[in-house]
């Protein structure tokens, strides 16, 4: 009975989220519509598209982007509320492959007995630039340079591994961290710089209960257990 009054009020709220996120966010709305009663709309995309999009006017309401500097920007530019950012996920990058034997830590970016290696668009995507860091440090990124193919998002870049036009690519942790097919190397935290993903609340969704219910949801004890199920930190050990 206690939820009766929040689905009677419940709405719905537009929610651009950073490919990298899409299982767990599917994962929160469902549990967020079991609690309040309010509807969670989701669009999938690379952090540099789904700005983009924002900034052209698109109707979303809350933005969980895969870095800090996008939300920071929205405000900046007049898109975003100020004082609505917070930090709800920090990711985690992973080497995989489909073959079981292929991936055996660094030194497999360093042998390079592969033909291609997927990234996500280092311009459009975060996961891509921590790639890209990980590989320069590593004092790889030169020999490897000509076998990169670049997804236009992460969820692209670990259908490229998935489906073997691409023998091992950098994929968020995130997805493939719910089963135990090929082989992986889970990137120290320290060899990037740390993704923080922000979210932030867009002015369409200013007035919006439900835009804000679901901000709200996302520190909530639930959402904090799908958010580290699926291989992220979060800020403070919520």
């Amino acid at each position: 009975m206690a939820l009766l009054p929040a689905v009677a009020n419940a709405g719905s709220t537009h929610v651009a989220v950073a490919a990298n996120f899409t299982h767990a966010a599917i994962e929160i709305a469902g549990r967020f519509e079991e609690k309040t009663g309010h509807v969670a709309v989701l669009s999938f995309g690379s952090t540099g598209q789904l700005f983009a999009q924002v900034s052209q006017g698109a109707p979303f309401e809350v933005f969980l982007a895969a870095d800090a500097e996008r939300p920071a920007l929205a405000i900046n530019e007049g898109y975003g509320v100020e004082g609505t950012t917070f930090t709800y996920a920090v990711g985690r990058l992973a080497l995989w492959s489909a073959d079981a034997g292929l991936v055996i830590g660094p030194e497999t970016l360093l042998v390079g007995e592969f033909d291609k290696i997927a990234i996500a668009n280092p311009d459009t995507a975060p996961y891509g630039t921590a790639a890209v860091e990980v590989m320069r440090g590593l004092g790889a990124y030169e020999a490897l340079s000509a076998k990169i193919v670049r997804g236009n998002n992460i969820a692209q870049t670990y259908q490229f591994v998935e489906t073997g036009n691409a023998e091992i690519g950098f994929v968020s942790l995130s997805q493939i961290v719910g089963h135990a097919a090929g082989s992986r190397w889970v990137v120290p935290a320290e060899l990037h710089a740390p993704i923080r993903q922000d979210a932030v609340l867009l002015k369409v969704g200013e007035n919006s209960a439900a835009a804000r219910a679901f901000l709200e949801f996302l520190t909530s004890p639930d959402a904090v257990a799908v958010i580290q199920h699926y291989g992220y930190g979060v800020e403070g050990d919520r």
